[in-house]
């Protein structure tokens, strides 16, 4: 015999499948007439499991800028947690193949080979480490760097942060103008805001000749042509992919002093990137695996 809910029963089971869909309908990616979502990732795995490998791997290689950290797949150094994404440094020791030991790890992810794309709009939601020598950054790369190399491939610093509460850099890297001279700007967060106690919005809107970065919708920096040395090349027109990574050390931070206190931690609430509706896609065919 069929069982009839009682109207009580029924209401409160429609308010249940409403908040669901309010709850769905919050933490999807925003789509609007100006820009179509290609990629994203919002860390909705289990908690303590890996990184999604269908949208990240692994970069173990050997870390530039005199920097301190090993990086490793450790799920101490990178593991998904309540819906974010968290990187870890630790304070640990490894030993080098060359024989040299390390004194702390940690973790970057990129989505080389995955997915990359040439122009639109790339974003993450992050909550930033503070500390001494403590290096996060949410930065791209041109998918030729295997083939002509740093910095012929490109570099754009979406967001990089070194210790300092309230200020972070956005730079690009190019043939003749990298390292201490890409075309940098600081940006300062709103009185009374810090990188370390929310989260905030990190993005580029990339272009043809034009490179925008906001900091939670605003305007802080915009790149064209008209910035780089006279002769130099601008390396803007090819896919880029996409890294995520928390340094330790290094030539621009510094190295960590007693006041660094371990572990520190960068959160990623989601990294999303969308196109203009007119525009191609230029993505890796695994783009819009989900």
């Amino acid at each position: 015999m069929m069982t009839i809910d009682p109207p009580s029963t029924r209401f409160i089971s429609a308010l249940s499948a409403l908040a669901l869909f309010l709850a769905c309908a919050l933490s999807a990616p925003a789509q609007s007439p100006r820009w179509n979502l290609t990629w994203s990732d919002e860390f909705n795995g289990s908690n303590g499991s890996a990184p999604d490998p269908k949208k990240w791997a692994f970069d173990l290689s050997d870390n530039q800028n005199h920097e301190l950290e090993t990086y490793t797949r450790n799920p101490a150094n990178a593991h998904v947690e309540d819906g974010k994404l968290v990187l870890s440094a630790l304070k640990q020791d490894t030993t080098r193949p060359d024989g040299t030991t390390r004194h702390y790890t940690s973790a970057r992810l990129f989505t080389r080979g995955i997915f990359a794309q040439t122009y639109g709009r790339f974003e993450a939601s992050i909550k930033m480490p503070l500390g001494k020598g403590i290096w996060p950054a949410f930065w791209m790369l041109g998918d030729d760097v295997d083939t002509v190399g740093w910095p012929k491939s490109g570099e754009i610093d979406i967001v990089e942060n070194i210790g300092e509460a309230t200020l972070s850099h956005s730079t690009i890297h190019g043939p003749g103008y990298s390292g201490d001279k890409g075309p940098t700007r600081a940006f300062t967060l709103p009185e009374g805001q810090r990188v370390d106690t929310a989260f905030h919005l990190y993005a580029l809107e990339w272009a043809p000749n034009d490179i925008k970065f906001f900091l939670d919708d605003h305007l802080v920096a915009e790149r064209t042509p008209a910035d780089l040395p006279a002769g130099a090349t601008w390396v803007y027109n090819h896919p880029y992919f996409i890294l995520l990574n928390l340094a330790v050390g290094g030539d621009w931070p510094g190295n960590p002093d007693q006041t660094t206190i371990f572990p520190q931690q960068m959160l990623v609430d989601y990294v999303r990137v969308y196109k203009r509706p007119d525009q191609p896609v230029h993505a890796l065919p695994s783009a819009l695996t989900k």
